[in-house]
């Protein structure tokens, strides 16, 4: 079966669920990246917390993760003005009923964290990320297949999960940069571009390495002025969240948001 044929099939029995749950997610929009300021040539001194506030995702990845704090991470969220929520699939349809009514939205992520799954299986976590109240997904390129060299089916996975994804949620692709090599990573931002994809991420946060200024100019200038570029992993303070959104980001991901914007230091992801 065609790939197109096999994504249109998937969605048209999972959109019959999305039909039934939609309701969840009623009111919750986060800033997508068209309307994400850009600071990257904006003095230091002049981005604050609460202007990066609604650039963060506050996450919550650990696979030890409680309702309780899944219910608190969204508590935060609304408290501090967060462009969204990042959680795992399973806490997908709690995160919509907390969240329901504000603008904070639902950023859930596929393929995780190795990137290693086929088309199929992302495609089909992508539409039930969807019906279940997700308003963005953040899915793993297939790293594998880009060190190999096969670039075309790099671009037909991202590409089976945006169209997935359709209208509903945008897409970011996350290429693992601690685990490329510079023109790699250049060649996975080129690949998410071409497919469609909303922005480009940095980490898993399970990988290797650390979200870097470097890296954000490099995929930057590997994906244009209009496209969103997603700094993830060792983000924890505001001095890092500076640096980084000067080089080029329009989005964080953290645990550590709270500290961000009140400048603090946080710990973990």
């Amino acid at each position: 079966m065609q790939m197109e044929a096999l994504v249109e099939q998937i969605t048209n029995q999972i959109m019959e669920q999305l039909t039934n749950k939609q309701k969840l997610a009623e009111g919750i929009a986060a800033a997508p990246a068209s309307d994400v300021k850009s600071y990257s040539n904006t003095s230091s001194s002049l981005i604050t917390g609460p202007s990066i506030a609604r650039m963060i995702d506050h996450t919550l990845l650990k696979p030890e993760s409680t309702k309780e704090q899944v219910v608190k991470l969204c508590e935060e969220a609304k408290e501090y003005n967060f462009a969204t929520v990042c959680v795992n699939p399973y806490w997908v349809s709690t995160a919509a009923q907390e969240l329901k009514g504000s603008n904070v939205g639902i950023t859930t992520v596929v393929g995780f964290p190795l990137g290693a799954t086929n088309s199929f299986v992302k495609v089909s976590e992508t539409r039930d990320a969807i019906a279940s109240g997700a308003t963005e997904i953040d899915m793993v390129m297939n790293i594998g297949a880009l060190k190999s060299g096969d670039f075309e089916t790099v671009k037909k996975d991202i590409e089976a999960v945006v169209l997935a994804a359709k209208s509903h949620a945008p897409v970011k692709v996350i290429i693992e940069t601690g685990l490329l090599e510079t023109e790699e990573k250049k060649k996975a931002c080129i690949l998410a571009k071409m497919a469609g994809a909303d922005f480009v991420k940095t980490s898993t946060g399970f990988g290797p390495g650390c979200a870097t200024a470097e890296d954000i100019k490099l995929m930057r200038e590997a994906v244009g002025p209009d496209m969103g570029v997603k700094a993830s992993a060792c983000v924890r303070d505001l001095d890092t969240a500076r640096k980084l959104v000067q080089a080029g980001a329009t989005r964080i991901g953290a645990s550590s948001g709270i500290a961000i914007v009140t400048g603090g230091k946080g710990t973990g992801y």
